[in-house]
């Protein structure tokens, strides 16, 4: 597979994923349905019409797994341009806190981890290349070519 053209690239859709850090533990989910169902994750989903990346991963953190992030830093981007067309660009946050109940819901199942046991064989491939920039508090940008599940090629720079 020919690697995209980024210059020219313009996504289908448009995310926002929210990872809450706290005391060394990152909140992630089990992801129930979707893109990704199966995969661990952080929070996150579709950004919706009139909504910004910012209020789309507050909602949809609230939404997955009944907390309000607090604190919260734009870390990156990732940009996912997959074989059969879809291009998706997903904002990535992070949280120093949150409030309210953790909660199971329909579409996660939620749970915290020390930072240095991040699941990564049961998550996106690219996890791996970006999470540990965004821990460190490295803006990045991220590019990811994927033929279903399986990554293609991808690479990970210093946001400008």
């Amino acid at each position: 597979m020919n690697e995209p053209d980024w210059d020219a690239w313009t996504p289908t859709e448009r995310a926002a994923l929210c990872f809450v850090v706290k005391e060394g533990r990152i909140l992630l989910i089990h992801k129930k349905r979707g893109l990704g169902k199966g995969k661990v994750n952080g929070p996150g989903g579709r950004i919706e019409k009139g909504e910004s990346a910012r209020q789309a991963a507050v909602r949809e953190t609230r939404e997955e797994v009944g907390l309000t992030p607090a604190g919260l830093t734009e870390s990156g981007e990732v940009r996912f341009q997959f074989v059969d067309g879809y291009a998706l660009h997903v904002t990535v946050f992070t949280a120093q806190d949150a409030e309210g109940t953790l909660t199971r819901t329909e579409e996660a199942d939620p749970f915290w981890v020390d930072v240095a046991l991040i699941p990564y064989d049961d998550m996106w491939a690219d996890d791996r290349h970006w999470l540990p920039w965004m821990l460190e508090g490295r803006p990045f940008t991220g590019r990811f070519h994927y033929d279903g599940d399986r990554m293609l090629s991808g690479r990970v720079e210093p946001r400008r």
